[in-house]
């Protein structure tokens, strides 16, 4: 039975390989993030259960921002590691405050003016509010988010949000010394090495029981948590996984309103440190892995009974004070206690885990592979390389100047002489395409002016030679990118000679889009190759930097984004590939231009499901209207407009939308 739910949990949660993929991608990013953005003033990083390498359904993206010109100081002599003349000093003062929070005194002013405004005067002294910081910077990151916790929440697409504004500090917490002193066994010393010098966060949340709740602040150990996940052995980071699904499924489902939320995920990954470091997890393998399981179940039961649930780093801080207490407290236990009296046969309420248990009872004789190499397929590999290359690309680097662009390709060259994973070298080639795609734009839009034709005729070709390389050595879906350039350089005949080409690609059968293929015919072509023949089988989204002109006819939804702070649009390939075919051909042949109309017409309307994530349901029919728009069917654009209205606003075009269809009513008042 160990087995088997170990095998099922490796393709629940994942494969040693496939975490691994996915924390170097994150790692790799935040790295290039230091390089090329070390002179923006707010650093971000995705922290939570995302960065440990989960990936599982209905799991929120936690992203915390920080000022990199503002430092949290533990006293006062730690400010001479610093300039105070471009530094800005905040003290933490935790002397009244219950264990693991603190109050933040503001030493020196700030030019922030979000953080002037969350500024309250006690005892003569000036600190930083963190209910009103919470408040003022919930939508700042993501507009429309509300406050949730220390956060601002809310949603993309399927995908929820929570952005934590905090401070930043490089030391180490002295209420945190005991931990350092705890760690005999585990993590290994260079890990508790890294972990100490890399300070804490404060995040903007009080206690609920504390003399200053709207005042203090929490210490986060975000990113320590996640070095100490990374150090677990895959055994225990599965067991962490098979907690957070019995949490989810089980405990959760079972309880009453008032008790099923007393209990996170926060608080399964906690009794796993603890089950850790006290011995009772080192020796976890797929035979007795539901044995790590019990032990950290007992734990949560043991911490319920008591109301107690020590914070991994600071044990005065007991988690459960303000919630787990009183008559829900009692109520939880014995709800915990029915399931422990079940025993193992209690994860049979689990509808992910049970499959992999009622398999063995019906047939106990049953080989289980565990052999990680074979439970994970090649195409699973790539589909998860490809996912987690993307989302690491198109975070942060929407660049719209020529600085960007040459930091951008210093850092790619001093990456180029290190030791490189197979990951690694994944999201440096992603990184390199992207670069290439948006210098020869970027370069494009500063040459156009110039009115020298020679040296515009250099320039052009060396651009073609970028979206060439770009094409070469990224997906099938970067081609586009080229026959964009040939749109807008007006060579009508070249772009759709680019666009067919690219048709008898996206064609193939084997094409893997959005992770998705025919397993076997993706195998059989591809199956063994190196990565660079592999890239001609994928198609990925097309994403345009809002800043950066490339489609003139998206300028309207270009400018609408950036007023909104939403840097990239992003186009699902198809309809990149038809609306081009037919901007084109309005230029060439206007029966072709009709047929490519035709083709994204249906391809809007029906083909949700193969061609269209939900997420981007209001650019498709955006483009859609403002094909129809062009053709002058105005009835059927303004209902296309009208249906972007309705689709999640992903793309912030909604003014653009909006200012479309007041136009149209002008021009036809009987629409």
């Amino acid at each position: 039975m160990s087995e088997s739910v170990f095998a099922g949990l490796c393709e629940i949660v994942g494969t040693s390989e496939q975490v691994t993929i996915r924390r170097e991608a994150l790692d790799f990013n935040e790295l290039l993030d230091r390089q090329l953005i070390s002179y923006c003033e707010v650093i971000m990083m995705v922290s939570g259960s995302h960065r440990e390498g989960f990936r599982l359904r209905g799991s929120d993206l936690d992203l915390m921002y920080w000022p990199n010109t503002h430092r949290v100081i533990m006293n006062m002599s730690q400010s001479e590691f610093y300039n105070t003349a471009n530094t800005t000093m905040i003290l933490s003062d935790s002397s009244g405050s219950p264990p693991g929070f603190t109050l933040l005194q503001l030493l020196t002013p700030s030019r922030y003016q979000e953080l002037q405004l969350a500024c309250v005067i006690k005892n003569d002294r000036v600190y930083i509010s963190s209910s009103i910081w919470r408040q003022i910077m919930c939508d700042h990151a993501i507009p429309n988010s509300k406050v949730h916790g220390p956060c601002g929440s809310g949603a993309l697409g399927t995908m929820e949000y929570d952005t934590a504004h905090c401070f930043i500090s490089n030391f180490w917490p002295p209420s945190a010394s005991s931990w350092i002193d705890r760690c005999h066994s585990w993590p290994d010393p260079e890990v508790v090495n890294d972990i100490f010098k890399n300070g804490c966060h404060f995040v903007a949340i009080g206690h609920p029981l504390g003399l200053h709740e709207n005042e203090e602040w929490r210490m986060s150990f975000s990113r320590a948590e996640y070095k100490l996940v990374y150090s677990m052995n895959h055994c225990q980071f599965l067991t962490y996984g098979l907690l957070k699904l019995f949490l989810k499924e089980v405990i959760n489902q079972q309880s009453e309103e008032e008790i099923n939320k007393l209990l996170c995920s926060y608080h399964m990954k906690t009794i796993v440190f603890w089950a850790i470091q006290q011995n009772t997890l080192p020796y976890l393998c797929p035979q007795n892995f539901l044995a790590g399981f019990w032990v950290c179940f007992k734990l949560l039961l043991k911490w319920v009974y008591e109301g107690i649930c020590p914070n991994f780093f600071i044990p005065r801080n007991n988690m459960f004070l303000a919630k787990v207490h009183g008559s829900a407290q009692n109520r939880l236990f014995l709800q915990l206690h029915e399931l422990y009296k079940k025993g193992l046969a209690c994860l049979l309420e689990s509808f992910s885990i049970k499959p992999y248990i009622t398999d063995v009872l019906y047939n106990p004789r049953a080989l289980i592979c565990t052999d990680e190499r074979l439970i994970l397929s090649e195409f699973d590999h790539d589909a998860d390389l490809v996912q987690e290359s993307i989302i690491a690309i198109s975070k942060d680097f929407a660049w719209g100047d020529l600085y960007c662009v040459i930091n951008a390709i210093h850092t790619i060259e001093q990456f180029m002489h290190l030791p490189l994973t197979q990951y690694q070298v994944v999201n440096l080639q992603a990184l390199t395409t992207f670069v290439f795609k948006n210098s020869a734009f970027i370069l494009h839009n500063m040459y156009t002016n110039t009115g020298v034709n020679k040296q515009m005729y250099v320039a052009d070709k060396m651009f073609r030679h970028l979206l060439k390389l770009a094409a070469k050595f990224g997906y099938v879906s970067d081609m586009l990118y080229l026959a964009i350039y040939y749109y807008k350089t007006f060579r009508y005949r070249k772009a759709l000679s680019v666009i067919e080409m690219t048709k008898v690609k996206l064609a193939q059968p084997y094409l893997m889009y959005m992770g998705c293929a025919d397993r076997d015919k993706y195998t059989e072509a591809v199956g063994g190759q190196s990565w660079l023949t592999k890239r001609q089988a994928i198609a990925m989204d097309i994403g345009l930097a809002n800043n950066i002109c490339q489609i003139s006819e998206l300028i309207p939804e270009q400018q609408s984004a950036i007023q909104n702070r939403w840097p990239i649009s992003t186009i699902p390939v198809f309809v990149m590939l038809h609306f081009l075919d037919f901007l084109c051909n309005r230029h060439i042949d206007t029966t072709l231009s009709q047929a490519a109309l035709d083709e994204l017409q249906f391809l809007v309307h029906h083909d949700w499901v193969l061609s269209i994530d939900d997420a981007y349901g209001d650019i498709s029919w955006e483009i859609l209207g403002i094909c129809q728009q062009i053709t002058g069917n105005l009835q059927a654009a303004l209902y296309s407009y009208q249906q972007s209205l309705t689709q999640y606003p992903h793309h912030r075009i909604q003014t653009a939308t909006q200012k479309r269809i007041q136009d149209l009513v002008q021009y036809d008042p009987n629409l």
